[in-house]
């Protein structure tokens, strides 16, 4: 008996230092160290594409939304709280993440064709941006407003009558969301004519 024990663990030995075997242990270790490489790459790219200094990085919103967005609340306060572009663009968590990365694309596409490189031309078009962000944040449900900003954490004894008439409503109801009344919280609004609801 342990002739054979010996014989399998020779067996085993061997096979295991066989040119074949040692060739795919070299691959896959390679391949396993390649594959933390690429990720961490990847995942250091995608959070410096998730900085404030990265999204004012070109002309186009240094010039023009992030200069609106430093006049408002969300840039200064008594608390020393900012929400950064990030915060409120981007998704925390992964797939949300990745799924508003890959839409950012078309920014970056009117980034190189020129599309809002003035000032004249981005006013042309902030309607329509608009319009595209604010639908983005009434289908999520205003999702990262919620990172900061949430029903259940309110104090409604800390708010104005009509915040908290409001507040309750909203809640009481579950149809609005933070982006059905707070449009042009952090940067101007656009034309709002013929705007549906706008009044």
């Amino acid at each position: 008996m342990a002739r054979q024990k010996k014989g399998f663990l020779t067996r085993y030995k061997d096979m295991l230092l066989s040119p074949s075997s040692v060739a795919m242990g070299l691959i896959l270790g390679i391949g396993f160290v390649a594959g933390i490489v690429f990720w961490g790459g990847f995942n250091t790219g995608l959070e410096i594409t998730n900085t404030e200094e990265f999204c004012i990085g070109c002309h186009e919103m240094e010039n023009n939304v992030y200069q609106e967005y430093k006049s408002t609340i969300h840039y200064s306060n008594r608390s020393g709280v900012r929400a950064t572009c990030p915060d409120c663009h981007v998704p925390k968590d992964w797939t949300h993440k990745i799924v508003r990365k890959i839409q950012a694309s078309q920014e970056v596409w009117g980034k190189l064709t020129g599309y809002i490189n003035t000032r004249e031309k981005f006013v042309e078009h902030r309607k329509e941006m608009a319009l595209r962000e604010w639908q983005r944040m009434k289908e999520s449900d205003s999702r990262e407003c919620r990172n900061c900003h949430d029903f259940e954490y309110m104090d409604f004894s800390e708010q104005g009558k009509r915040s908290v008439k409001m507040h309750s409503t909203a809640l009481a109801s579950g149809e609005k969301t933070c982006i059905d009344c707070h449009k042009g919280i952090a940067h101007e609004l656009p034309d709002m004519e013929g705007v549906e609801g706008w009044h």
